[in-house]
């Protein structure tokens, strides 16, 4: 039984009102870029279907993976009501699909002269922004092994399907892109992952975790069992 259907909280924003002034949809191929950072930010776009990679690129190249967007998510919206905007993230596919654009400017407009719209948009940014801090929270405080441990939680929630030995993170994933969401080497998740292997606390097959003891991986961070919404890597 999937457990990521169980939260989105963006769906909770009138999509199919904001759908009605979108200004053109576009197909999404994989591998190529829905908007880098630095460049003009032309407006929000909505993921009608496949994922995009939401992720910041530091000085020296390094890339720290924040979330990923799938159906009915958001991206591009910190743009919205600020002075000659730029992005400030990079979308990338990583499966194919379409979205729907609706240029800034528009979205504004619409959002001063709806109210009720700018309410549901300012508790999806509030749910956004509350996700995006207890992530950098798991980062900070418990280590690489930690940010393993928080990223693969997350996981469970976002794309977890439930199977009688565990939980299947329903999404292949290689050890270089787990590494981008805890901001760490591929050589160092690789070390982790074989050491819980060992343990019995995961298996791996086919580039799909099944976590088999998720208590022990929250135990391991002193989880505060957050909602599941506000604990997701999308």
């Amino acid at each position: 039984m999937p457990l990521e259907n169980d939260l989105k909280p963006t769906q909770t924003i009138q999509l199919k009102e904001l759908l009605q002034f979108s200004d053109g949809r576009l197909k999404l191929k994989k591998g190529a870029y829905l908007f880098q950072e630095g460049t003009e930010a032309k407006g929000v776009y909505i993921i009608l279907s496949g994922k995009v990679q939401i992720s910041k690129i530091t000085p020296d190249g390094r890339e720290l993976s924040l979330r990923i967007c799938g159906k009915n998510d958001i991206c591009g919206e910190l743009t919205i009501f600020t002075y000659s905007p730029t992005y400030l993230l990079t979308a990338k596919v990583i499966e194919d699909g379409e979205a729907a654009i609706i240029y800034k400017d528009k979205l504004e407009k619409e959002l001063l002269q709806n109210s009720s719209l700018a309410f549901e948009f300012m508790k999806w940014m509030s749910d956004h922004f509350r996700r995006t801090q207890t992530k950098f929270r798991d980062l900070v405080l418990h280590g690489k092994r930690g940010a393993l441990f928080s990223t693969l939680i997350r996981m469970t929630n976002s794309y977890g399907v439930k199977k009688e030995n565990g939980i299947l993170i329903n999404l292949p994933l290689t050890n270089q892109e787990l590494g981008n969401f805890c901001g760490t080497s591929r050589e160092s998740v690789n070390r982790i992952l074989n050491e819980l292997k060992k343990k019995g606390i995961l298996s791996i097959e086919k580039g799909k975790i099944t976590i088999h003891d998720l208590d022990y991986l929250k135990k391991e961070i002193a989880c505060e069992n957050c909602p599941a919404v506000y604990c997701n890597i999308e």
